[in-house]
């Protein structure tokens, strides 16, 4: 099996919810085969969970003014601490499975330049997860029973080859816009972007926004902004699994499908990723909407 690098830069602690599902995530990473968790960041309750779940910890990382790390530091960091074939950046409330792993092998094993995401499972999970034998299909069976699969925007996890990514952008974690850019950059520097929702299930542990300023949506936060500033323009933070241009089904990629918004949004991005027109696109962004409007009435 190929070797994965997972990290991530964890919330406090402080929160008692959000500390069992950040403990929950964490320990779910490292029952996985083949893989090195290295968490970041100097967040109290940081430290001492890394060391009860016997993960790395870099402690010391750039930070934004409100105090969040920066992106461009955690791909730099995660590189440097522990040298592999993959990495896997997550957020910290998600639950992987060991399909991960293995949808990554096959992944690699085709492809050698690629980013692959997928849809999560939306759960209420409050109390502290039994990782006894058995504990995969025991979960999966609950979430898809009780839990919700959630739209294709917004993504939390993103799988990709050690030469990808190397020049990132100073994005701020925790802030709405890097994770749309992720795709885009894919796109554009024309390495296919893997929708994984088939063939990998995650389960994000569901929260309130109590953690950020004012306890605003990260998409509401002052710090958005110079995310998509950094990213180019908002254009270009509107990328979601709707833009994805392959699929891994049963371990294959293929040609993702396209249905209407597939369609649309291909339509949209297409001067954006051809030509870098950002006219050219917002106006066709103007013109989808109109459609979709009309198309809904």
């Amino acid at each position: 099996m190929t070797e994965i690098t997972i990290f991530s830069a964890p919330k406090p602690f402080t929160d008692s919810h959000i500390a069992t599902i950040q403990r929950n995530a964490i320990a779910s990473w490292t029952k996985l085969p083949t893989v090195k968790v290295v968490l970041l960041g100097d967040e109290p309750g940081l430290a001492e969970t890394a060391a009860e779940l016997g993960v790395q910890h870099i402690r010391d990382i750039p930070r934004s003014p409100s105090g969040a790390p920066l992106m461009d530091a955690m791909f730099r960091l995660a590189r440097q601490a522990s040298p592999s074939p993959l990495y896997c950046i997550v957020n910290a409330d998600i639950i992987l499975f060991d399909d991960l792993v293995s949808a990554a092998g096959n992944v690699a094993a085709q492809q050698k330049r690629f980013v692959m995401l997928g849809q999560r499972w939306d759960a209420d999970i409050s109390a502290p997860l039994d990782f006894s034998e058995g504990w995969q299909p025991r979960l999966r069976d609950s979430v898809m029973q009780d839990g919700s699969l959630h739209r294709p925007a917004g993504s939390d996890y993103f799988l990709f080859p050690e030469d990808c990514y190397q020049d990132l952008p100073a994005f701020i974690i925790g802030r709405a816009g890097w994770d749309n850019w992720m795709i885009y950059h894919a796109l554009k520097s024309e390495f296919p972007a893997i929708d994984a929702t088939q063939d990998v299930m995650i389960i994000h542990q569901n929260h309130d926004y109590s953690h950020l300023p004012g306890g605003q949506p990260h998409y509401r936060h002052p710090e958005t902004e110079e995310n998509i500033r950094l990213a180019g323009g908002r254009p270009m933070t509107k990328f979601t699994l709707l833009d994805t241009n392959k699929r891994l089904v049963n371990g294959k990629i293929l040609p993702q499908q396209l249905n209407r918004e597939r369609l649309l949004r291909r339509i949209e991005a297409w001067p954006l990723l051809a030509m870098g027109s950002i006219y050219l696109t917002n106006q066709f962004a103007r013109i989808r909407k109109v459609f979709l409007s009309r198309s809904h009435r």
